[in-house]
């Protein structure tokens, strides 16, 4: 199995260890979008595909309403050449004019994402896309990637939204993923960026909504802080591949955690009527 785009962190490599810990569910919630692998990969009734990143929905949005139409608009880039000025005026079109439609925005992030340094997605402060020429033999036009997702997509919803908004929209019985930008790795595919007060704050939010009854499930770095941070949380230490984009055997290896809170029997309630999540009880299903 692969995905449309080329993705750092792509977890279709560790997917037979992943899935071991994703319980049924009418519906998967993912707040960290990124390669949309995990989404491809299970068979939940029902998603919820949420990013902070607007390209990387829009593209999914669109691959979703129009794959055909998409598939047209982004052969035509492919077939403009694969060199270093193709690759620099498409970057050049896509940060700076305005007047493009969204379906025209997302062929052009394709082509960019499948021609650029490892596929890196990568914006600088003031939003613009800056990851330089790959200068690859022959990028891979992923057709029947496109045409695979399409027919998932009917299942989703791809909503453009940071996670606390996303684990807002949580409803009964859902079962929430989590894949955030790694502890101590790359952590600018968005111009907000992800850092340790994130990290912090993710955390505790996701220890809230176990109380609620979600069963929630995440990916990090296994460092000194995440290890801390998910400490209430079943440990799952794996190795895997880190580097993307580059040829078979290259790739560095790194040791990865997944983090797995099984749904908390909740009792306290708030003067509203509802789970009071300032406070985080420790009592398990």
């Amino acid at each position: 199995m692969t995905t449309v785009l080329k993705w750092a962190g792509n977890k279709t490599a560790i997917m037979p260890q992943l899935k071991k810990h994703l319980p049924a569910g009418p519906r998967l919630v993912e707040p960290f979008a990124g390669s949309c692998a995990v989404m491809m990969a299970t068979d939940y009734p029902h998603y919820l595909v949420a990013d902070i990143n607007a390209d990387l929905i829009n593209l999914y949005q669109r691959i979703k309403e129009n794959a055909d139409e998409l598939i047209d608009w982004a052969y035509a880039w492919f077939a403009s050449g694969n060199n270093e000025i193709s690759y620099y005026a498409a970057r050049d079109i896509f940060n700076y004019d305005d007047s493009l439609s969204l379906l025209e925005r997302a062929a052009i992030f394709l082509f960019l994402n499948r021609h650029c340094y490892r596929g890196l997605c990568r914006y600088n402060r003031a939003g613009y896309f800056n990851v330089p020429y790959g200068n690859y033999k022959a990028p891979y036009f992923p057709v029947a990637e496109i045409h695979a997702f399409a027919e998932k997509a009917r299942r989703a919803t791809f909503i453009c939204a940071g996670y606390e908004e996303t684990l807002a929209q949580l409803l009964p019985g859902d079962v929430v993923y989590c894949d955030p930008p790694y502890d101590g790795t790359f952590a600018g595919y968005h111009t907000a960026g992800f850092n340790e007060d994130d990290q912090y704050r993710l955390a505790s939010v996701l220890e809230c909504r176990s109380s609620e009854g979600h069963p929630i499930i995440v990916s990090n770095s296994d460092t000194f802080l995440t290890r801390s941070l998910y400490r209430n949380f079943t440990h799952d230490r794996i190795s895997a591949k880190r580097s993307i984009g580059v040829a078979a055997g290259e790739g560095k290896r790194a040791d990865e955690l997944i983090a797995v809170l099984k749904p908390k029997v909740w009792i306290g309630i708030d003067p509203a009527g509802g789970p009071d999540c300032s406070v985080v009880h420790e009592v398990r299903a």
